[in-house]
């Protein structure tokens, strides 16, 4: 796993901590580890924060909705949180829609959505 990006698991969920921008090669080792991951542990869901990122450009923008396209193949509901304005103008500008993919604020609210309480799921 990359040093900079770190893949955890809580309950049936993976979450991905993006902390800092990535360069291509970087992004690129990221899908593979995500998608290995989703493979050997299954999950229900796949949690994304990408608070620290100020912007992305369009190959971030493209790896970010691959991903979630794997996830949704791979029977994962994938959730992006902290996506900031200018992130948020930046993947509109560059035709990015982010189809299936649930979007919050923070990895608080992204949990809830997910039916996390206190450390459980609720179900789905």
């Amino acid at each position: 796993m990359s040093g900079t990006t770190p893949i955890t698991r809580f309950g049936d969920t993976l979450i991905v901590t993006v902390r800092e921008a990535l360069h291509d090669a970087a992004a690129t080792e990221l899908q593979e580890e995500i998608t290995d991951m989703l493979e050997r542990s299954q999950p229900a869901a796949l949690l994304i924060d990408v608070s620290v990122l100020d912007v992305v450009d369009s190959f971030m923008g493209r790896l970010l909705n691959d991903i979630a396209a794997m996830a949704r193949l791979m029977g994962a509901r994938t959730v992006i949180a902290g996506i900031r304005p200018q992130v948020a103008i930046t993947l509109i500008e560059l035709g990015l829609r982010l189809r299936g993919v649930e979007t919050v604020l923070s990895v608080e609210q992204g949990l809830a959505r997910l039916g996390h309480r206190n450390g459980t799921r609720r179900g789905r």
